[in-house]
């Protein structure tokens, strides 16, 4: 029984979106501040690429995005932009892998009664979007590839959203955004493996498996080494997972599964010497300095140069976007992201709540949760690569599609504006609760009881 079950009194209904332990308040807001920064320099990217591709000088842009180069008998002989999607973004479902396993490993969602409310509406919102661009495109069997689109959340881009308009969001709402998106980011990549992967070669896939195995078991065995030097995780775990990656590629397999693979197999928690594993330990295990070593290079390169290149589309001017308009791959994607994310996020939410019977914390509100399902809704870095598998480069889903992500994340991004905005007062009163002055040890009161 934890410290928080205690103080509850006899009877009472359990409550989700209460506010997190200290420490992992702490985790949580550096993550957010860094996402922050990498989904600013995402969207700089991205209308960066629009502007260009629709620019007189358009051609160099597709000419740079689809020049091919690499070694044709590896199969790794791809275009520039290619390579952006399948080896940058593997980096970025490292840390997703990472991110993934310490919340359920160490962090706050290792109890269920934390975890089944943002993951049951990770799925609500990958599901519910999925059924609608289903039902639109259900007679065309050539739109139909992409149902997946709309299902995923970029949470860099969703938090840029939120520094724009300054919203005081609650420490356990931007908890529960993230978690859901990072749900979102793994159930994404099982979407990839499981119905994106084409002649799938097993003798490809039993060798990827050696040079996995050998990563996990050094990365096992030696987390102290890999944790305290610079050298060591570039020049033995870096040559590993290129190898795993590339061998993943060669299967048939998208190589961005290999990322989330290498990230599970860094340990999360610290073991003191001749003690057992610490889940609270008082320095980081190797896949929180893993994290912060990659995270840099994911959302200050990685990502936005995936969205540089994937972003890039031609409108073709007002004719151009009409034409898009009556796709209905541009309306199974819109409607999937703007309409299906907050009904899935909120419809799953409200059934998981009735069958538990629980409530909402008290200075929460449904009102929340919507803002928060609908800023789910934006999304932007895996909805442009599922888009990439489910359509050839240049065909005309492929940029209605393209289109499509573009126009709902808008969308998605002013209407939670508008919804947030509505409730930045209250937020800002429970901002001011949650600075209480802080006791000997720095810690302040409101999460004495929480830090266990």
């Amino acid at each position: 029984m934890t410290q928080d079950d205690r103080a509850k009194p006899a009877g009472a209904h359990p409550v989700i979106l209460q506010r997190s332990s200290y420490a992992e308040h702490l985790r949580i807001t550096e993550i957010l501040r860094k996402e922050t920064v990498g989904g600013i320099l995402l969207l700089v990217a991205a209308a960066l690429a629009i502007l260009w591709a629709n620019s007189p000088f358009s051609a160099s842009y597709f000419a740079i995005r689809d020049f091919e180069f690499g070694y044709e008998p590896w199969h790794l002989k791809l275009s520039v932009g290619t390579w952006a999607s399948d080896g940058l973004l593997a980096v970025f479902f490292f840390l997703t892998g990472l991110e993934l396993k310490r919340e359920f490993v160490a962090g706050d969602l290792r109890r269920l009664s934390r975890a089944i409310v943002p993951v049951a509406a990770a799925f609500g919102g990958v599901l519910v979007p999925a059924l609608i661009y289903t039902a639109v495109n259900l007679s065309s069997p050539e739109t139909l590839r992409g149902w997946a689109i709309p299902t995923a959340t970029d949470i860099a881009f969703a938090l840029a959203v939120l520094a724009v308009i300054s919203s005081h969001l609650p420490g356990a709402l931007r908890v529960f955004l993230l978690t859901l998106a990072v749900v979102d980011d793994l159930i994404a990549i099982a979407i990839i493996a499981f119905f994106y992967s084409e002649d799938v070669s097993l003798v490809f896939l039993l060798w990827m498996l050696l040079p996995l195995g050998l990563f996990a078991l050094l990365a096992q065995r030696r987390p102290k080494f890999f944790g305290s030097t610079t050298r060591g995780p570039w020049l033995v775990l870096l040559p590993l997972g290129v190898a795993t990656w590339a061998l993943m590629h060669a299967s048939g397999v998208h190589a961005t599964v290999a990322g989330v693979l290498l990230g599970f197999c860094v340990p999360v928690l610290r073991r003191s010497e001749g003690r057992p594993l610490l889940p609270r330990p008082n320095k980081p295990g190797l896949a929180e300095v893993l994290e912060h070593r990659f995270r840099p290079l994911s959302t200050g390169f990685a990502v936005p140069v995936f969205a540089f290149f994937s972003a890039g589309v031609a409108i073709g001017g007002a004719e151009g976007f009409a034409s898009a308009l009556t796709d209905p791959v541009l309306i199974g994607v819109v409607l999937g992201l703007v309409l299906g994310k907050p009904i899935g996020v909120l419809l799953t939410t409200f059934v998981v709540t009735r069958t538990t019977k629980a409530d909402l914390d008290p200075g929460l509100s449904w009102w929340d949760l919507l803002g928060v399902g609908i800023l789910a809704g934006v999304g932007f870095t895996v909805s442009l690569l599922v888009n990439d598998l489910s359509f050839g480069a240049g065909s005309e889903h492929d940029d209605h599609a393209k289109v499509a992500i573009l126009t709902a994340s808008l969308l998605a991004a002013l209407l939670a504006s508008v919804v947030l905005r509505l409730r930045n007062k209250h937020y800002r009163r429970i901002e001011e609760e949650e600075k209480v002055d802080t006791d000997a040890d720095g810690v302040p009161d409101v999460f004495e009881n929480r830090a266990d």
